[in-house]
């Protein structure tokens, strides 16, 4: 402190659920400076204007932002469960933000907005926020503050599906029929098929449908093949895989509200349905089936690795043909 001018102020802010969340105390006694919401972070700056004491003026400067975290790319995701549930409150944090956000240069900004607390959607949509992304629980919005072409990755582009293909000793196939299907394709005995879950493998999720289906447990041999299409399901793409998988158990046990029968079926019976001996592609794939059993065709086993760009554990699929035998390294049988 410059001159004769003697202030102590004790300045104090609180990040959490407290409700007096930030406070300024001095000799005269305590003066709060924010609200009683719980929201974020507040910090406070001050100056002190005068010489040697004389005419002394204090100014002192909010500074409200939310609660988040830098990510890895130069921008901020906004912490969900501390976001106040006011619109007022909320209106005027994320004004406060975005400034404060734009001066220290940050970049993407992502805000995960709860379904308790819908009410706040139409607020970010105001400050320029714009939909990434919706899930049951929540929608994600997106800002880009500086002014060049937004580099945030967009939304999921593609949903992944899985196809079972069991053969049995007695060569038959494990087939079932749908409840729910196309009109043309009523009474088709088809492959177990389904779609992949969150942060779920391929092999396993193949694996989980034909054992939801059917009840049949098996153990995943190899991909066969896979189908790339485009504009599926909103304007989506698609991948589908096709697996090999050996049976472990035999006992079909329908307990699928998507089933309604499921069996055995001898393979060239299977073959010989219109549907499949008429489809191409199809026709293509039960070929490709029929080839890896007789080991003159060799699919895509899943191996186990460590990258060094992102230290993660991953599955990759990749084929790996026994130069003894010229066959297949996983036999079938």
């Amino acid at each position: 402190m410059a001159g004769s001018l003697k202030v102590s102020p004790l300045l104090c802010s609180h990040k959490g659920t407290s409700q007096e969340a930030a406070c300024l105390s001095n000799p005269q006694g305590a003066i709060t400076l924010v609200g009683k919401e719980k929201y974020g972070v507040e910090t406070y700056s001050y100056r002190f204007d005068g010489s040697n004491g004389r005419n002394p003026s204090i100014f002192f400067r909010e500074k409200r932002v939310l609660d988040g975290f830098d990510d890895e790319y130069g921008g901020v995701v906004v912490n969900p469960e501390k976001l106040p549930f006011n619109t007022n409150v909320f209106a005027s944090i994320l004004r406060s933000s975005l400034s404060i956000w734009r001066r220290e240069g940050k970049k993407g900004i992502w805000l995960k907005l709860p379904l308790e607390k819908c009410d706040l959607v139409p607020i970010a949509v105001r400050e320029g926020f714009q939909y990434h992304h919706a899930e049951a629980g929540y929608v994600m919005m997106t800002y880009w503050i500086p002014n060049e072409p937004c580099m945030l990755p967009a939304n999921a582009s593609h949903q992944v599906g899985v196809g079972g293909f069991v053969m049995n000793d007695r060569n038959e196939v494990l087939v079932v029929q749908e409840k729910h299907c196309a009109p043309e394709l009523v009474g088709l005995w088809k492959l177990p098929t389904g779609f992949i879950l969150e942060s779920e493998e391929i092999f396993t999720g193949a694996v989980r449908e034909v054992k939801e289906e059917t009840g049949i447990d098996t153990e995943f041999l190899e991909v066969i093949a896979f189908r790339h299409a485009h504009n599926v399901a909103f304007e989506k793409s698609d991948l589908f895989f096709i697996c090999m998988l050996r049976p472990v158990s035999t006992e079909i046990k329908i307990d699928d509200l998507e089933v309604q029968a499921g069996k055995w079926m001898p393979l060239m019976e299977f073959v010989e349905q219109p549907l499949i001996k008429g489809d191409n592609m199809f026709k293509k794939i039960i070929d490709m089936c029929i080839a890896r059993v007789g080991k003159r065709y060799c699919g895509l086993s899943v191996h186990k690795v460590v990258s060094k760009f992102d230290n993660r554990l991953s599955s990759l699929y990749y084929n790996v043909v026994d130069h003894q035998t010229h066959g297949c390294s996983t036999s079938y049988t």
